[in-house]
Order: C-alpha cells, then sequence, then structure tokens
C-alpha cells in the first residue's frame, strides 16, 4: 500500500510539474542560439553523429541531471527542458507531458476505444488507421507546447490472466493477434517503416517483459518475481516485443517492474541487451526508459542491491537510458563518484535519448517539417469522430441472440438499467484524455429515437442493497424491451488493482435475475475490460441476448445502438477467453507458465483443458455465411491491406468447382530454403495462402472475421489445444454476395519454441480450421527434418 500511495504522489507531483511545463514545450534554437555552431545542428549528418557533438559538450552533472524523464535540459546551451513522459493510448492522454486547456483550442483530443476492444475488431488497417489520427494529434499537440513527441504508449503484453487489471490495456491474450496489432499501431504511430528523414512521434512499447500482475493477494508488481521458462518468454510473452523492435522499428521501450528469473527487468542485461539490442537489433538511436520508479524498486523492494547507487548503476549499465522518477538523478553522482558507473557510461544513453530527438525534427527548422505545421484543425476532425465510431461498432461482441436483435421496430420504449446505463467518462477506461463529447447508452438510446427511462438499480460494487430494484422493476413491466447495462469498472479493474474472481461483482446478477422474472425481452450489456463468467446470463431463457461491450470511448452509446437496432451488424469477436468462475481458484496469478499441471488447467485458449464459457475468437452475426475454399489471387481487382491480408470481391460468381483445394504436403527443407531469400527473418517466410470464399448466405450486410487455427501432431508434448496462424476482417459483405479472403500463413505462425526458446518447424499432420467452430478445415502434412528457424539467446546472467 506505502509504495502505490508512493507512485501515486509522485505522478500527481509530476503531473503538477508537467501542467506548469507542457505549456512551454519549445525547441532549440539552432540559428541564433547557443548550439548553432554545434553539429547538432547541421541536418547534413546522420542523427548519431548529431547527438554525439552535443552530448560530448554536457558535463558530468549534466548528464546524471538528464537521465530522468523531466529532463532540465542545459540551459547554458540553450537546450530546453523536455519531459519524456507523454501517454496517448488510445488518443492523447492527460500524463505529466501532457496538458489541455481548461476551454478552447487544445481542450479536448479523439477518445478511441480501449485497446482490448479495438482487439476485438480483428481489422489491423483499422489500428493503422487509428494511431495514424492519434499521431497528427499527438503532434498537434506538441506544436502547441502542450505536449511531448514521445509517447509511451502500446502496452502489448499479452492478456493471459483473467484478473488482470490493466487487461484493458492490451489488445488480447494471442501473442499472433498482438504482434499484428502492434505492427500496424507502431506504423500509424511512427509515420510508416523507420520513416527517414523524420519520425511522426516515437512510440514506446511496453511493459517488457512478462508484465500481467499489478496487486494480488498483497503480491505487488513493484517487488514481484516472474518465473518464466525461455521457452514461454520466447513463444508467449515476448512475440509482440519482437514484432515491435525487430519488424516495426519502434524507436522506445520500456522495462517493467517486475524481476523475471531473479533480476529486475531494468537490470537485466539479459532482456536490455542481449534480447534487445543484439538479438532484435534495437539500433543506438533508440532508448528504453523505466518504468515510473522502477529503478527505484531494483534497490526497494526487490532488495536487489544493497544501496541505491548500486541500484542506479545496475540500471544504466544494463541498458535503462532514462529513469522515469528522479532516483537516478540523485545517486547516479555517487555511483560516478565510486566508479560504479563512467562518464562514457551516461553519454551513452544520452546520445540515444537524443539521436531520437534529432529523428523527429527537434533541432531543424520548422518549416521544413510537414509534421510541424499540425494544429489544432487537425484535432477531433470529421473523420477522427467517425472512425471513433466505426472502431467501437467493430469491436462490439454478440455473445448470446436467441433473435431478439436487432429490435424489432415495433419496440420503442425502453428501460435502460444498470451502472453502465449513463456511463460517460467510464467509457473510456483508463490513460484517457479529455473526450470531445461523451455518448453515453442513454443518450445512444435517445438519439436512436427511443422513449427510455433510465433507472440505475444497482452499482457495480454494491452488495447487500437492494433498494434500487423496486424502480428498476418497475421500468422493465412499463418498457417494451429491458436492457440491462452493467459489467466491470475502474473501482475493481485497473492499474495497481487486480481482481480475485471472475464472477460479476457486487448485486449486478441478482438485479438481472429479478428483471427476467419480469417477462419482457431482455438484453445484458456487459461491459469492461475483463471478462466476467456469463454461465447464468447464457443458459437462461429469459435472457435473450448478451452484447460485450469493452470500453467503447467517446462514442460507445451510439455505437452500441448501432448494434442493437441493426443498423450495424455485429461481427466483433472476443480477444480473450471468458473463463467459468472455477478458473480463479485452479491457478494462482502468480504462476506465469502456460502448459497445463497439477496446479494449472492451462493459459488461454491455446492451453486451458476446460470448457470455457465463451471462447476466444467467438462472436455471432445477424446473418449466415458460407465457406469454401478458393484459389488464392482469384480476384483482378484485390487490394492488400496493411496485414498483408487480401480480400477480394467477387459477386456471385464462383469457380470452387475447378479449385482442387490447398496443398496436401509440404516439404520443410523446400519451405526453408524459398523462405531463405523471401524474407528478412526466417520466421516471416510463407508457408502458404490460403484463399476462402467467404459467401453471406443471410439477409442482413455483414462485416465478417475469418479465424484461422492450426491444430495437430507436431513437436514435443503437451502440444497447444489450436493456435491462431492468420486473420483478417471482410468488409460490408451483402445478402447473396460473395468475397475471397486470403490469409496468408508463415513458417514462425505454426512453428513451436523448444525449451531454450528457440524456434522449430517440425514435421507432422497440421489441421487448419476456419473460425472457432471449425466451419471449413484443411489437413496437410510437413515432411523432411525439423528445422530451426529461430534461435534464442541464451541466459546466461
Amino acid at each position: 500500500m506505502a509504495n502505490g500511495i508512493r507512485r501515486l504522489y509522485a505522478f500527481l507531483t509530476a503531473f503538477a510539474l508537467g501542467a506548469a511545463s507542457a505549456r512551454t514545450y519549445s525547441f532549440p534554437d539552432c540559428v541564433n542560439g547557443p548550439l548553432k555552431n554545434n553539429a547538432v545542428c547541421d541536418i547534413t549528418k546522420d542523427p548519431i553523429t548529431r547527438a554525439t557533438a552535443l552530448i560530448n559538450v554536457w558535463t558530468d552533472e549534466e548528464l546524471t541531471n538528464n537521465t530522468v524523464n523531466a529532463s532540465p535540459g542545459v540551459p547554458r546551451l540553450g537546450l530546453p527542458a523536455y519531459n519524456w513522459w507523454s501517454e496517448a493510448l488510445h488518443g492523447v492522454a492527460s500524463s505529466p507531458g501532457v496538458t489541455f486547456a481548461p476551454s478552447g483550442p487544445f481542450s479536448y483530443a479523439t477518445s478511441f476505444p480501449q485497446p482490448i476492444l479495438m482487439g476485438a475488431a480483428f481489422d489491423d488497417a483499422l489500428i493503422q488507421e487509428i494511431a495514424t489520427i492519434v499521431s497528427t494529434e499527438g503532434r498537434a499537440f506538441n506544436n502547441a507546447g502542450r505536449a511531448g513527441i514521445d509517447y509511451w504508449t502500446p502496452n502489448i503484453n499479452p492478456f493471459k490472466d483473467p484478473r488482470w487489471g490493466r487487461g484493458q490495456e492490451t489488445p488480447g491474450e494471442d501473442p499472433l493477434h498482438l504482434s499484428q496489432y502492434v505492427y500496424n499501431l507502431i506504423l500509424g504511430l511512427q509515420g510508416g517503416l523507420d520513416p527517414k528523414p523524420y519520425f511522426k512521434v516515437v512510440a514506446d512499447c511496453k511493459h517488457y517483459a512478462a508484465y500481467d500482475l499489478d496487486n494480488w493477494e498483497g503480491v505487488v508488481r513493484y517487488g514481484f518475481n516472474a518465473v518464466v521458462s525461455q521457452q514461454d518468454l520466447s513463444e508467449f510473452y515476448l512475440p509482440s516485443f519482437q514484432t515491435c523492435v525487430r519488424d516495426a522499428k519502434v524507436a522506445s521501450v520500456m522495462c517493467s517492474y517486475n524481476a523475471v528469473n531473479g533480476i529486475p527487468a531494468c537490470a537485466s542485461k539479459f532482456l536490455l541487451q542481449d534480447v534487445l539490442r543484439d538479438h532484435w537489433g534495437f539500433t543506438e538511436d533508440r532508448w528504453v526508459t523505466s518504468d515510473c520508479d522502477a529503478v527505484q524498486n531494483i534497490y526497494t523492494p526487490h532488495n536487489y542491491t544493497d544501496d541505491p547507487a548500486q541500484a542506479a548503476a545496475d540500471a544504466l549499465l544494463a541498458g535503462t537510458d532514462i529513469d522515469c522518477g528522479t532516483f537516478s538523478s540523485t545517486y547516479l553522482p555517487d555511483a560516478l563518484k565510486r566508479g560504479l558507473v563512467n562518464t562514457t557510461d551516461l553519454r551513452k544513453a544520452a546520445v540515444r535519448q537524443y539521436a531520437s530527438l534529432v529523428r523527429l525534427g527537434y533541432f531543424d527548422p520548422a518549416d521544413v517539417q510537414p509534421y510541424r505545421q499540425l494544429g489544432w484543425s487537425d484535432v477531433n476532425t470529421p473523420q477522427a469522430q467517425k472512425l471513433a465510431h466505426t472502431a467501437a461498432v467493430e469491436g462490439i461482441v454478440l455473445l448470446k441472440n436467441d433473435g431478439v436483435l436487432p429490435l424489432s421496430r415495433r419496440i420503442r420504449k425502453l428501460a435502460l438499467i444498470g451502472p453502465w446505463a449513463n456511463a460517460t467518462q467510464l467509457m473510456q477506461g483508463n490513460y484517457q484524455g479529455v473526450a470531445p463529447y461523451l455518448v453515453s447508452p442513454l443518450l445512444g438510446a435517445q438519439q436512436a429515437g427511443f422513449d427510455v427511462e433510465y433507472v440505475l438499480g444497482t452499482n457495480v460494487t454494491t452488495r447487500n442493497d437492494t433498494s434500487g430494484f423496486p424502480a428498476a422493476i418497475a421500468a422493465a413491466k412499463a418498457a417494451d424491451a429491458v436492457i440491462f447495462a452493467g459489467g466491470l469498472d475502474e473501482t475493481v479493474e485497473r492499474e495497481e488493482v487486480d481482481r480475485l474472481n471472475v464472477t460479476w461483482p457486487g448485486s449486478q446478477l441478482e438485479l438481472v435475475a429479478e428483471l427476467e422474472r419480469v417477462g419482457k425481452p431482455l438484453i445484458v450489456t456487459q461491459f469492461g475490460g475483463g471478462q466476467l463468467d456469463d454461465t447464468a446470463l447464457k443458459h437462461s431463457r429469459a435472457v435473450n441476448a448478451i452484447i460485450w461491450g469493452g470500453y467503447p470511448g467517446q462514442s460507445g452509446g451510439a455505437a452500441l445502438f448501432d448494434i442493437l437496432t441493426g443498423k450495424a451488424a455485429p461481427a466483433g469477436r472476443l480477444p480473450i477467453t471468458q473463463y467459468p468462475a472455477e478458473y480463479a481458484e485452479q491457478v494462482q496469478m502468480t504462476d506465469m507458465t502456460l502448459r497445463p499441471s497439477a496446479t494449472n488447467p492451462g493459459r488461454t485458449y491455446k492451453w486451458y483443458t476446460g470448457t470455457p464459457v465463451y471462447e476466444f475468437g467467438f462472436g455471432l452475426h445477424y446473418t449466415t455465411f458460407d465457406f469454401a475454399w478458393a484459389a488464392p489471387g482469384i480476384a483482378a481487382n484485390a487490394s492488400t491491406t496493411a496485414a498483408n491480408t487480401t480480400v477480394a470481391a467477387v459477386g456471385n460468381e464462383t469457380n470452387a468447382t475447378s479449385f482442387a483445394g490447398p496443398a496436401r504436403t509440404y516439404a520443410i527443407a523446400d519451405l526453408v530454403s524459398r523462405g531463405d531469400g523471401a524474407a528478412s527473418f526466417l520466421d516471416l517466410a510463407p508457408l502458404d495462402t490460403f484463399a476462402v470464399r467467404v459467401t453471406n448466405t443471410g439477409r442482413a450486410t455483414s462485416d465478417y472475421v475469418a479465424l484461422l487455427f492450426v491444430s495437430g501432431e507436431f513437436g514435443p508434448a503437451p502440444r497447444p489445444r489450436k493456435q491462431l496462424v492468420a486473420y483478417t476482417r471482410v468488409h460490408g459483405l451483402a445478402p447473396r454476395r460473395s468475397v475471397v479472403a486470403e490469409l496468408p500463413v508463415t513458417l514462425g505462425a505454426i512453428a513451436r519454441a523448444d525449451e531454450t526458446g528457440a524456434k522449430w518447424v517440425y514435421p507432422g499432420t497440421y489441421t487448419l480450421a476456419l473460425d472457432t467452430d471449425g466451419a471449413l478445415k484443411h489437413t496437410f502434412t510437413l515432411t523432411g527434418e525439423a528445422a530451426k528457424i529461430a534461435t534464442w539467446p541464451s541466459d546466461t546472467e
């Protein structure tokens, strides 16, 4: 608790300082200022050379002073103070580096849904488009002096345990899904793939590594030691970071609070040097920041060192370039005096930071930089508003429907009941900014033309208080249909707050049971980042439909009623598994293993041996579909999306009878030989592209998310139940129309990690299955000897 209060105080103090300084974010004067003759201002030189020229004229005191997020700069050189800590998880967000104006220009920014709901859309092109808008608005805020140009986003830790309070910040539980999500997000944020000459903004992939516990049963993240095998690190915890760093070329990474196998992440040379820089190629114009106070946590409560100066030195030498906090600037002078670090070590960290700022155009003339021209007119544009609404619609998941949805036009009077019924700021979730507007479910119902009676009924966590039930029941009796809006909120899931169970909190289910007895059409809308055990609702005949809506952002209420009325058709898929209540009693949050054992029923859909209430990837539609294998590249007018997945419209025509189906055998040696010349890394080399003709056989125009899984007898036991190998989203498929969705599968997607963490493609029998119900299947064989397609560093710390 003391740690939590300390960190909260530190955040509020930093925020207050940030609020004072954010309005005066400025750029160095390379024309008339003291740096005008320094090579840092020479735009013909490379970023490392320019940054080195700047850092070489700093004193030791200036070096240690600038090891923290709230860097004071170097006044004698005309180098302004700079706060490296700005946030933009799902829109420009309140943080020490971001200040919203009280009114008028820059008083708000577009607020998209939380990543857990955006992840449910399984639409990589959408994610890149959202990130492009977020970075545009972030640059506009910076140009107004109200934000930095480094944004500590995204959170790409896999959502392994349903009790984790920060799961709402992530796209879900599957490593391949997270990897494709983050690849597209980073391209949108940074302005392309390692763009030249300028980054749009610098993104930051966090929290590295194996971080998915905040505060559970007295175990607190600041001192938690995550014991993780190299196999699980390579196969589950780190693929999204590999994609972020190696493939998307992110410019910064955040090391996490926890220790990994006994060494605090921010002091781990294995993580920060061996894996991050040597294995993945994180270059010297990119930097690592600690999570806030994580450098201090090396000293206490990890108790990894005997004194604070040694802790600050260990972090710097391991590769932590910025301390979010004040610990390093306080204790590195002593570490320098004692010879625990030297001036060269300090300069290396500073060069990494300022080479990054060089790549952001920090020292260059504004008139040659398009990003420096962005302003208030580029914030919350009509396109941004539309996209925030679209993102919420695409992510909403229909879990149950007996035909009551979409609502009949005869239904005009609604009883809207529950703690989420009139939610406003709650729809944003955490790490949020100031939204331009917030459409609550109540407002969404009113805008849809319904006569609505709103009754709170109960709060999310209220127990043993049914005083609000009578009014809710009376409203239900007077209505044509009843909508209960509840679930989780920030009081039970957020940073520093994990859940102890996965049951509905408070008296919400008791109120739903009372509403069931009324006998009116009843729709339960479940909000929140984590899943809840919906078993009772799923099996109750009186609950006609269940919808999951995450944290839907500024247009959440409008999106919800678009789905309820049929203005839009649901096509979202659960990005996480919904477990039964007993799951929380079967495995401890501190157990980092994935595979089933005597003390673990298995983690995520890949390994869980029980029966989920709703499985990963589940989602219903208002229409029906038919599927058939098709020849890849069937349509000349196919267009490739950012996820390298092709969706080709082919109308009503079909050539299915002329296509014999996908290949039935592949020689591993041939795949590897071709892959060596086809991809920069062998795990990105193609296995094949599998094309599926999707035909809408129902009556409603609808999107469709094609999820392709593989299972089979290959590789060492135990084997996963199945694993996602490709996905794409088909848009706006009209009744009696067809499209061909192409799903490229890489060697990495079918590979498995051995006990050392190396990735292998194994011979054996593989079965592809489309969708969670295996609507379309295909079996093929890989022949020959197993092939290692990716090595893994050896942890010798």
